[in-house]
């Protein structure tokens, strides 16, 4: 929309339908108003906890550092979607809410699922945490959020840049910690049903009973899309002839659902334990037509298995321990008919069918951690981490690997020193020392500086980061016969890949405004990427089985650098109204493998978007002496190009979302939340033909509502009182 048109005419003239959809979304508050108008302390009241809540005052934070902070005595930066400002965005899927609440976190999808990218730096960099426990990725290093029920969303965390001194691989590009709600009721019982345009039907439930020290949680979640198609155009560079009918979709059906059983034991506050068990499974449709007749679609499967225990001491130090499993598993279920073939040593091919109904498994990945925790006090105003954490991966891929199965294993040792000699010092320094059979030993170091000038906090960070490589890439033995017969070889002499991040921040903070300004720059190093090799550095004997007419292995080739600059903002305008907004800039500069010339060119990273920004204004106001809550919320995002090396590039754009929160509290066990909102408010969406890269993948204008219903008998905790330095004494951390 050109910025010279007047938006109420355009709006009114162009969208009729927005504003009756806004007279709809806003009909409840006005009857509200008018017939009952609340008391200045009930304002005045609620007022005070939206301020606090939604500029994240006393958010006690843990990530950063693996202690608890509160936000504003954080050493190291860290950004907090918390409660407040989830429930005023209404709730979506994990994708939605990060990129429409963090600018610097984008997403792509394709026919297998969503790819994130952070900082300029994809999925495979990006820590994913639930709680503190990793989520499984698959063999490119992504990592399904579906998995994550949003409805059981406390808080979300994110630490950008290395961290792998803490949190060991990956770690490069940041940590994303999702906090799940811990509900202390004796009997608690949480329903949400969410429905939207395109056949969206989001359904959450819960139960969690108490008896004694003894607490059980069963959770069920479900989603289902119908999937949309914005366009039926192909990308004509790829065809012989125009494609005007295709029946690909911009994002395709889809159906999963998860179930988790956990119970917990706690006996005070000394000693505590957990033994939980989840189960997920994803099925995609794909449509078979033109110009793509497709055989198969895809399904998922994830389970995890995980015990753990904490015990404090009478010396106040706090000790913890946890084991899980996960798996991780990817077939094709076939729709049609269809003929696959296999390669068998000496060369000789062998084909065999798969027909309608048959699943074909592609890769099992499986994992144990077992992680062991101490934090201790020391004199002088320090606190000190120490563990050590043990991951034995395996992986069976048929048809894809040197061997039937293939084992991977690796040890990890760290330490962590905070020092706070004053209120308005903190330093956090600490280092990993890595084992894996690949390449050795690594030592990868971390400091964050935190200097306190009144209301101003000054920020500073070095820290190294570092990739393993991937069961994939060290053993990877894959024949593709199309045009010609290519050889993709793994390689067991990878290197990790390594990087080295620097920032530095400023912060103002009051009880009105908060203000941050971070610049930042990531170098990495050793990437690892295919590589078309001679065929003198192949082994002979693949060379006499297969005769392939080109040859790929896995090779630490790549390098790059990302730099830029966020800067967020958020203000309590007057009462009741709160204003939020965010920017980020980034640059990046690759020095990446060209594989069809052989040679290393100097590029940007794929996806690179030079500007982005979100903002979100939200209003609230309690009614009724607080039986009646509503909360209005307008958000948006802004996006400038992204830029590819083939393609074409994503176009720019803005998108805006609406959700107004209504929340009804008969007594004190029962409350009921109603969200109704629209999202895409201008009906924004692109055509470019499918094989080219989009902005966006929106389908336009939808419209949701959710519906949570919750009943709890709740225990009375009386909060205590925090008088150290940190946000918590070491009785109070995190189970």
């Amino acid at each position: 929309m050109p910025a010279s048109i007047d938006f109420p005419y355009w709006c009114m003239n162009r969208y009729p339908a927005i504003v009756v959809q806004l007279l709809a979304l806003l009909l409840p508050a006005t009857l509200i108003a008018q017939t009952s108008a609340s008391t200045p302390t009930d304002t005045l009241a609620w007022a005070a906890v939206d301020s606090l809540s939604v500029l994240n005052l006393d958010e006690v934070v843990v990530t950063g550092t693996g202690t608890n902070y509160l936000l504003k005595n954080a050493p190291v930066q860290t950004e907090i979607i918390n409660a407040k400002t989830l429930e005023s965005y209404g709730s979506a899927t994990l994708t939605e809410i990060l990129s429409g609440l963090i600018p610097s976190i984008d997403f792509s999808h394709s026919d297998m699922g969503t790819a994130m990218q952070m900082g300029g730096l994809g999925s495979q960099y990006i820590l994913i945490l639930v709680d503190g426990k990793r989520l499984m990725s698959d063999l490119g290093g992504q990592t399904n959020l579906d998995m994550v029920d949003p409805t059981r969303i406390e808080r979300i965390e994110v630490v950008k840049g290395a961290a792998s001194a803490l949190y060991g691989s990956d770690a490069i590009a940041g940590v994303i910690n999702i906090i799940t709600k811990k509900s202390r009721d004796n009997l608690s019982i949480d329903n949400s049903t969410r429905i939207a345009s395109y056949g969206v039907v989001n359904q959450s439930n819960a139960f969690q009973y108490k008896v004694g020290d003894w607490t059980t949680l069963t959770d069920f979640n479900l989603k289902h899309s119908d999937g949309w198609q914005n366009t039926t155009c192909e990308d004509p560079n790829r065809y012989e002839y125009p494609i005007t009918n295709s029946v690909n979709n911009t994002s395709n059906p889809y159906l999963d659902w998860q179930i988790g059983q956990h119970l917990y034991w706690r006996q005070g506050k000394p000693l505590s334990a957990y033994v939980e068990g989840n189960y997920y499974r994803k099925d995609i449709h794909r449509p078979t037509g033109i110009p793509d007749y497709k055989t198969y679609d895809f399904r998922y499967h994830n389970t995890s298995v995980g015990a753990g225990m904490r015990w404090q001491t009478p010396q106040g130090a706090v000790l913890t321990a946890q084991m899980q499993y996960y798996m991780h598993a990817y077939y094709y279920v076939y729709t049609g008919e269809t003929w696959a073939k296999e390669f068998l040593p000496g060369g000789k091919e062998l084909s065999f069918p798969y027909f309608p109904g048959d699943v074909g498994l592609q890769s099992n990945q499986q994992r144990i951690t077992t992680q062991l925790k101490g934090v201790f006090a020391l004199p002088f105003d320090q606190r000190l981490s120490a563990g050590v954490d043990l991951h034995h991966n395996w992986l069976i891929a048929p048809h894809r690997l040197d061997e039937d199965r293939v084992d991977d294993f690796r040890a990890g040792l760290y330490l962590q020193d905070e020092w706070t000699p004053t209120r308005s010092f903190n330093l956090t320094a600490g280092a990993r020392l890595t084992y894996h059979p690949a390449f050795g030993a690594k030592f990868t170091p971390k400091v964050s500086l935190l200097y306190k000038l009144g209301p101003v906090n000054l920020r500073a960070t070095y820290s190294e980061g570092f990739k393993t490589p991937t069961i994939k890439e060290l053993h990877y033995r894959y024949i593709r016969q199309m045009a010609m017969i290519v050889l993709h070889l793994g390689n067991p002499h990878l290197k990790a890949q390594t990087s080295r991040y620097i920032s530095g921040s400023v912060e103002y903070h009051n009880p009105i405004v908060n203000v941050s300004v971070t610049g930042y720059a990531n170098f990495l190093n050793n990437m690892i990427t295919l590589v078309t090799i001679p065929r003198s550095e192949a082994p002979s004997d693949l060379l006499v089985s297969y005769n392939p007419n080109r040859i790929r292995q896995y090779k630490n080739m790549d390098s790059a650098k990302t730099y830029g600059a966020d800067v967020t903002a958020k203000w309590r305008i007057y009462k009741q109204w709160t204003l939020m907004t965010s920017y980020s800039y980034l640059n990046t500069d690759a020095l990446l493998y060209d594989d069809e010339k052989g040679e290393m060119r100097q590029v940007t990273i794929d996806g690179m978007a030079h500007h982005r920004a979100t903002v979100g204004l939200s209003w609230s106001e309690a009614f009724l002496h607080q039986r009646y809550k509503l909360a209005v919320g307008l958000y948006g995002r802004m996006q400038s190009t992204r830029y590819y090396q083939d393609d074409g590039n994503g176009k720019p754009y803005h998108l805006w979302r609406l959700n107004t929160q209504q929340t009804i509290i008969p007594n004190e066990n029962w409350s009921l939340d109603l969200n109704i909102g629209v999202d895409n408010l201008l009906n924004y969406y692109e055509t470019t033909p499918h094989g080219l890269h989009y902005g966006t993948s929106t389908p336009g204008r939808t419209l949701y509502m959710t519906m949570s219903v919750h009943f709890g008998r709740a225990k009375q905790i009386t909060p205590t009182k925090r008088s150290s330095r940190h946000a918590q004494s070491q009785e109070d951390e995190e189970d």
